[in-house]
């Protein structure tokens, strides 16, 4: 290996590594209620979030939701403003009817009403809240596969405890997509009662 070769694949080794202090993404605030490893249960924050459903398989679905979504938060938008990006992006879990939700939150400094009306139909802002949910976190990539996988680990893990989940587990993406698989920070998060 050269020594430029080397360079610059330390530099890109040390931006994926610390890409955490240098890009920190506001993420949606909650309580923490209880934790044990990777199980989480909290306690979120009403949440504002542009929403678009895409009619796909997984990925497809993923790759276009978040495309239609950050076009309008980079201003695709009627007041072509630029919001700030936020972390995690969120996408229903894989399932048979192959119809994802794939939503942004919104920076904690906007309302409804000072957040411009999207260029197009097919995404929707609007204020949602979680309240209480129970979380599995894991690194990597978020395939298919392993989304599957942990979601079902999740459904075990509420079944041994006695917990009841409701709606559709969901998969929250933290990081930027050039990110290493060892340094990547994924969530399996459903509501729970």
């Amino acid at each position: 290996m050269t020594p430029k070769l080397f360079n610059i694949l330390s530099f890109i080794l040390l931006l994926t590594f610390f890409e955490d202090s240098l890009m920190a993404y506001e993420t949606p605030r909650y309580e923490l209620i209880s934790k044990d490893g990777q199980f989480e249960l909290r306690k979120y924050e009403p949440i504002i979030i542009a929403i678009t459903k895409v009619e796909s398989d997984y990925r497809e679905a993923s790759s276009t939701g978040f495309r239609r979504i950050a076009n309008y938060i980079f201003g695709g938008n009627q007041k072509e403003m630029n919001i700030d990006m936020t972390a995690p992006v969120i996408t229903d879990a894989p399932n048979p009817d192959k119809v994802y939700e794939i939503f942004f939150v919104m920076p904690s400094k906007h309302s409804l009403s000072n957040l411009p009306k999207p260029n197009y139909d097919n995404i929707k802002i609007k204020k949602v809240n979680l309240d209480k949910a129970a979380v599995l976190s894991f690194g990597g990539w978020a395939t298919k596969e392993k989304v599957m996988r942990y979601s079902r680990k999740l459904n075990d893990i509420l079944d041994k405890k006695g917990i009841n989940s409701k709606g559709n587990f969901l998969v929250a993406q933290y990081n930027s997509p050039w990110v290493l698989p060892p340094f990547r920070k994924n969530e399996i998060i459903v509501r729970i009662n």
